[in-house]
């Protein structure tokens, strides 16, 4: 009796945990902890790391449970969301609603107690701007959702920049982290739009404007290939500002390469393999830029 209370137990964790869609969450926690290194020329302070990090990933997690339950009923008809816990009925509506209530509100209170509350402010405005915003009213609207509502996917770095540098005025936040955001702000069209060509039925079947389904296969390889030269223009900022060195600008130089010549390839000869091919490598790119941002940080060889 005893071990089958213990798996009970194990199976309904699993099940919370797949509410907080840990891979897309890792992601996001990964760059705002870049951000934390980045914001000082040291190492950022432990206390703000531990708790910056732990809050951060507990809010995301929380926004990622709320998107979930808003779109319960688009997830059951689409093959790549439907054995979530909602549309399988593992999980009822209060539960999720609870968990992400809870969830979030211990990350909010650990960044406003360990941190600084211009962190939490921030962080709770990222889980507006995507658990409500995007999901509820950008979403559903128009086929430009991801471009508009992508802001509050790229704030994570600005997050974990404020937690670690305080408040900087006029910005609220250093200049320098808005380079982050605008770097993943620009690079979050062609990597969703990638998957939304490869799952295009499945969209057109729930209904949402996503762009492949609204204007077109061509139009959108089109944008994800423009999208890619204006990352690669993007990502040379850090160089022009002195925030980046040679290593820096060589990994951005062929992480960027290597992007550009995905997107042409997917422009002249679509395949859905491609397609999915494109959107996995567009994630190795955000860590791998990411990564060489931080080695550049600790090893700079100035330009």
């Amino acid at each position: 009796m005893e071990t089958v209370m213990i798996q009970g137990m194990a199976c309904r964790c699993q099940q919370f945990l797949a509410l907080c869609k840990l891979r897309v969450v890792s992601l996001i926690v990964f760059t705002a902890v870049i951000g934390m290194f980045l914001a000082v020329p040291g190492w950022p302070d432990w206390n703000v790391l531990w708790a910056g990090t732990l809050g951060i990933a507990l809010v995301a997690g929380a926004a990622a449970a709320f998107n979930c339950l808003i779109e319960q009923k688009i997830d059951a008809v689409m093959a790549r969301t439907r054995a979530r816990p909602l549309p399988r009925g593992e999980l009822t509506s209060t539960q999720t609603l609870v968990f992400s209530g809870v969830v979030g509100g211990l990350g909010l209170y650990l960044l406003h107690a360990f941190v600084n509350p211009l962190t939490m402010w921030l962080t709770l405005a990222t889980f507006v701007g995507y658990a409500v915003i995007y999901t509820a009213i950008l979403k559903p609207a128009t086929p430009q959702n991801i471009v508009i509502g992508g802001l509050a996917g790229a704030a994570p770095p600005a997050l974990g920049w404020a937690a670690v540098d305080g408040f900087v005025p006029p910005w609220g936040v250093d200049p320098y982290a808005l380079l982050l955001v605008l770097i993943i702000f620009v690079w979050t069209p062609p990597h969703f739009w990638a998957l939304a060509l490869y799952r295009r039925e499945e969209y057109a079947q729930a209904g949402l404007p996503m762009l492949p389904v609204t204007h077109g296969e061509a139009y959108t390889r089109l944008h994800v290939l423009l999208y890619t030269l204006l990352l690669f223009a993007v990502t040379m900022l850090p160089v022009g500002t002195g925030m980046g060195g040679w290593i820096y600008l060589a990994g951005a130089t062929v992480l960027g390469g290597r992007f550009i010549h995905y997107g042409w390839r997917l422009y002249r000869q679509y395949s859905d393999a491609l397609a999915k091919e494109t959107f996995r490598f567009s994630i190795w790119y955000l860590s791998l830029l990411f990564a060489v941002m931080l080695v550049d940080h600790y090893i700079r060889l100035p330009i």
